[in-house]
Parts: structure tokens; C-alpha cells; sequence
């Protein structure tokens, strides 16, 4: 009976089905709101959706499978108030019966890429202490625990600020010369995040 109700809860799809495309305009909106009030414990506003999507569109990423989406990633990049340029992460869902399949992880990717390839020097987030599947994600991308915030959320959940650092040029430079390697750090962090 468990396998059962187990695999109700799994959408049964091929990697390749999976479509991703970049936020495409006002036709895209309800349907990221949707995937967000259906899933996410925080509400938000059509101005929040608004604010991230017509001011970084070129950060916002959905998944879909047989024209249905399944996934969206919503983020922002600006200079921040220690001098830093930084990308956030704003909202990351996948409907349930597709989740642990990768979804996430190439959405995020996405987004990643656009912000390094953009001059970002670290990407931030918050996700809820008690959210596992999010946290090891999130970890194995590379992020690190910056702070633990605590009644972050409305629901009185304590959050955790993740943080990604990104190598910087001088930093990158330097190391090279010393190992004489033939990847950028980019290169590896696409190719390291590829197989993820």
C-alpha cells in the first residue's frame, strides 16, 4: 500500500521532457503566482511578483512537462549595502510529484550562471530551518550557512541565510598562475553543477 501512495506522488516523466524557458512576459506570471501561493508558506503580493520579474526577467526560470509547469525560480541581483554585487534567490518551487528528479537544481543553475555571467560576487537566500529537501540542495550547490534567523517567517519558523560565494578575478588569477590549470573557475562550476 506505501509503494503505492508512493508512487501516486511521483510524476513518472524522462529528464528530456522537461522543458526550461526564461520568464517570457505578463503570460508567465499567473502561472509562477500559482506554483508560489500553492506551495511556498509565505504570501505574496502581485507587486512582489511584479518587482522581481519585469526589474531581472532574465532570472527567472520555469520548468515544464507536456506544456504543464512544474517549476519556477524567481531571483534579483543589485549592489548591496556592503559594496557587494548580489544575487538572491527569491523563490524556488517544483510541484510535489516532480520534485527530486533535478528540477530544482537546473533552475537554480540557471539562474546561477546569469548572475555570475552578470558580475555577481555571491548569491544569498533564506530557507526555512525544517526544510530538508531544500537545505541539502542548496548544499550540495555549494552554499554555506551564513545565519540562522530566527521567527523569520510568518508561520514563527526560523529561516537559515545561505550564502554562495563566487571565486573572484584576482583571487582566480592568482590561483591560476600558482596551478597552472587550464579551467576558469567558471568552467568549473558549470561543469560541476552540470551533473548535478
Amino acid at each position: 500500500m506505501e509503494q503505492v501512495q508512493e508512487k501516486q506522488r511521483t510524476e513518472e516523466f524522462d529528464a528530456s521532457e522537461i522543458e526550461y524557458v526564461s520568464y517570457g512576459g505578463e503570460h508567465h506570471l499567473p502561472l509562477i503566482m500559482n506554483l508560489v501561493d500553492q506551495e511556498l508558506s509565505e504570501p505574496y503580493s502581485i507587486f512582489t511578483y511584479r518587482y522581481f520579474v519585469y526589474l531581472w526577467p532574465q532570472l527567472s526560470f520555469m520548468a515544464f512537462h507536456k506544456g504543464k509547469c512544474v517549476g519556477t525560480v524567481v531571483c534579483k541581483m543589485g549592489d548591496h549595502r556592503d559594496s557587494k554585487f548580489r544575487g538572491y534567490i527569491a523563490m524556488l518551487v517544483v510541484i510535489k510529484p516532480y520534485r527530486g528528479r533535478g528540477i530544482a537544481t537546473e533552475l537554480v543553475t540557471r539562474s546561477i550562471q546569469v548572475m555570475m555571467e552578470s558580475g555577481c560576487e555571491e548569491v544569498t537566500l533564506e530557507a526555512e530551518v525544517t526544510n530538508e529537501g531544500a537545505l541539502a540542495l542548496y548544499g550540495r550547490l555549494g552554499f554555506i550557512r551564513a545565519k540562522r534567523l530566527f521567527r523569520y517567517y510568518l508561520n514563527g519558523v526560523d529561516a537559515f541565510r545561505l550564502k554562495l560565494l563566487f571565486p573572484q578575478p584576482e583571487m582566480a588569477d592568482r590561483d591560476y598562475t600558482q596551478n597552472h590549470d587550464d579551467h576558469s573557475p567558471r568552467e568549473e562550476y558549470s561543469e560541476l553543477h552540470r551533473h548535478l
